[in-house]
């Protein structure tokens, strides 16, 4: 059994920005970690479209988040819907930092990390699935998803499917727009839609 440090022990170490302090921090989440106490882990990556919250279940990733979507509220939802144990490890998340990275340099088309689809259920979930089938610089219009989704006629609820996609820019629902060719509305902002579209139509 891990022990760790008691009180007293803590108590010289934990002055502002101490390398103390950091290192303490990161001993007790491997301890943590390692020992299973973690079951959503997370960490924050900066990007063009300002900083995006990601996390994981040992599953896969089960969110990614935009600064507009207040990262404090993405945390205690999932703490209500996945689980209370919830913990910055940013070492967990390194493939999907290294691959978001790649994606928006351009040299990344197809993310290729595991997913934890736990968040979006039935025919949500369903779209989501169609959306990875979508390829890198292309779009696809609500009613042409729908169809594939197996349900003709649906746009409305693929809309909504995208609008509450718990994987944005992992599971593409940026390239799905409106069938009079306007890009529509997105999680992250219109424009941060619109900057997703023209990278990938840049490549």
């Amino acid at each position: 059994m891990t022990t760790i440090p008691d009180h007293d022990v803590l108590t010289p170490l934990l002055t502002p920005d101490t390398p103390a302090l950091a290192r303490l921090q990161a001993r007790l989440t491997d301890i943590a970690d390692r020992d299973g106490m973690v079951d959503v882990a997370y960490r924050v990556v900066d990007s063009p479209l300002g900083t995006l919250l990601v996390a994981a279940t040992a599953r896969g990733i089960v969110r990614v988040a935009f600064a507009v979507e207040g990262h404090d509220q993405v945390l205690a939802t999932l703490a209500e819907r996945v689980s209370p144990r919830v913990l910055r490890a940013p070492g967990r998340l390194d493939a999907a930092a290294y691959q978001l990275d790649d994606y928006f340099a351009g040299r990344l088309h197809a993310f290729d990390l595991p997913l934890d689809f736990q968040l979006a259920q039935g025919f949500r979930r369903t779209v989501l699935e169609h959306l990875r089938e979508i390829s890198y610089g292309h779009t696809a219009s609500y009613g042409t998803v729908a169809r594939a989704s197996g349900r003709s006629g649906a746009s409305r609820a693929v809309g909504t499917a995208c609008a509450r996609n718990p994987l944005p820019i992992v599971v593409p629902c940026h390239r799905v727009v409106r069938s009079d060719g306007s890009i529509g509305q997105y999680a992250g902002g219109v424009e941060a839609k619109r900057t997703l579209l023209d990278l990938e139509s840049a490549a």
